[in-house]
């Protein structure tokens, strides 16, 4: 099945969450895992516009939480297709935090996940490619296509130690210290 190109400002989303007491921890900072869960919603968003079918998510392969998150603040998350594979999409998301009195805008984490896209069986379907346009577009094109590479060699890795090929460096195995 062949679909016609899209560029990476079809797809693009964006999210806005309220931080509210019941999704913080003891020191009122927004859990990490809730603001995961936020991040792998609005990379979704950007994977289903881009496919138009079901996705599911494959990976969260990098994520950094650079700021605090606190009660009150105002959360805007958004999500660009950084390149599409077969059935497979890279979507990148950067989150920030608004002060809406100060009127200023802060960085407080990035992240990069995998969706596949299926079908309502859950059989993967293809996808259509992505067309940067603008420089940033297709730096972050390229650099996909490397974190793909490597995830691809960790498969690999991860592979060959479950047969017993290779010993994993570092690794703990039950009844071992």
């Amino acid at each position: 099945m062949h679909f016609p190109a899209r560029s990476v400002a079809e797809s693009q989303s964006e999210m806005t969450e309220l931080i509210l007491p019941n999704d913080t921890n003891t020191l009122n900072n927004l859990l990490g895992g809730r603001l995961m869960h936020f991040i792998d919603l609005v990379g979704a968003m950007a994977a289903y516009r881009h496919s138009r079918t079901h996705v599911v998510t494959a990976s969260m392969d990098h994520i950094d939480f650079i700021a605090p998150v606190h009660v009150g603040d105002l959360l805007i998350l958004k999500s660009s297709l950084n390149r599409a594979f077969n059935t497979s999409m890279e979507v990148g998301v950067k989150v920030w935090v608004e002060n809406t009195i100060a009127g200023t805008h802060r960085h407080v984490a990035s992240a990069y996940l995998t969706f596949v896209a299926v079908d309502s069986q859950g059989r993967r379907v293809p996808v259509p490619k992505v067309q940067p346009e603008t420089e940033e577009e297709k730096r972050r094109y390229e650099d996909a296509g490397r974190r793909r590479e490597l995830r691809q060699k960790e498969l690999e890795l991860k592979r060959a130690a479950r047969k017993g090929e290779i010993e994993v460096q570092g690794s703990v195995r039950p009844g071992r210290v």
